[in-house]
């Protein structure tokens, strides 16, 4: 399969991407293309102008970039969660499927390619409200925080004391001005729950509502996308057999261990005319184990391997 990196280098549209270049190359047979037995490369990695012949380094090296393509502003397909985009807490450098309108159909040529990442990654979503809110922590923050303040109000409002009671409705009113039946998606654009949903108020007596509908939208943001994924993945893996894995087993599985293991290095690590005792190789390994951080012994990785995480 031919790449045109110095193209991809500019990708100065989609279709520059080394991902896109190949998606066209390999959409219509993926099916059986990644059906190969486990030593076998599901591609020769050809890189035009470079007369490189693929023994695995250049087929490693290709695979590395398709990640980072899809993990990047230069595809439509996926977006920096929300986390990410503000900076805060946990799960940062998550990625999720790209935000569509509801009411508008996602163009063909997008689904196919969101097909082909299934295929590509092997790499089952099974999504929760848990999974939302681990990347859009603010978003969550405040609805748990409002719904913490609303039940508070109410248990307030179940006592005798009148005072007490106009006292919290006007607290629990004041506090609802400012919301209406609409949600700001992950891409930071605003989408109605409910028909006309942007002029009705929320109140005391439809807030359950809200929060219900409010989570429904979340967990059902990219469905359609994650459906397209899901698709091709199965065309690939049967589904009897993911069910074999937990989420972070086959994480690990697709994407490789998040840490370099360095004694697992040593162990497949093969020398010629020197020794594991040898003082240079010696010094080797410290340099590499004692002072060298976590994303110097990927870039270390990449540099000898073409790829920046060791396989499962």
């Amino acid at each position: 399969m031919k790449f045109d990196i110095v193209k991809a280098s500019v990708a100065e549209h989609p279709e520059d991407t080394i991902f896109y270049q190949a998606y066209k190359q390999l959409y219509s047979g993926t099916s059986q293309i990644f059906r190969r037995g486990n030593d076998e490369q599901v591609w020769k990695a050809i890189y035009v102008g470079m007369f490189n012949d693929d023994q695995g380094g250049p087929y490693r090296d290709s695979l590395t970039r398709i990640c980072a393509d899809l993990c990047s502003r230069r595809l439509p397909l996926f977006i920096l969660c929300p986390n990410g985009r503000t900076n805060i807490r946990s799960n940062r450098d998550r990625w999720i499927p790209n935000i569509f309108p509801s009411n508008r159909s996602i163009p063909v040529d997008i689904r196919n390619q969101y097909r082909s990442v299934r295929q590509l990654l092997g790499m089952a979503i099974q999504v929760t409200i848990e999974d939302i809110e681990a990347i859009d922590i603010s978003s969550f923050a405040i609805i748990n925080k409002m719904e913490e303040n609303i039940r508070k109000v109410k248990d307030l409002n179940e006592c005798n004391d009148d005072d007490v009671k106009n006292n919290c409705d006007y607290l629990f009113s004041s506090v609802m001005t400012e919301l209406t039946f609409d949600v700001v998606g992950s891409t930071g654009q605003t989408y109605e729950l409910i028909p006309g949903g942007s002029h009705i108020p929320v109140t005391a007596v439809n807030f359950e509502d809200y929060c219900m509908r409010y989570r429904q939208y979340r967990i059902n943001e990219f469905y359609r996308q994650i459906e397209f994924i899901r698709q091709g993945l199965y065309s690939v893996v049967p589904w009897a057999y993911l069910t074999l894995f937990t989420a972070n087993e086959l994480e690990e599985t697709v994407c490789g261990k998040g840490s370099i293991d360095i004694e697992m290095l040593k162990h497949h690590t093969e020398y010629k005319d020197y020794d594991e005792s040898s003082p240079h190789i010696k010094q080797f390994w410290s340099v590499l184990s004692e002072i060298f951080s976590e994303e110097q012994r990927k870039l270390f990785l990449i540099f000898i391997w073409g790829r920046s995480t060791l396989p499962y």
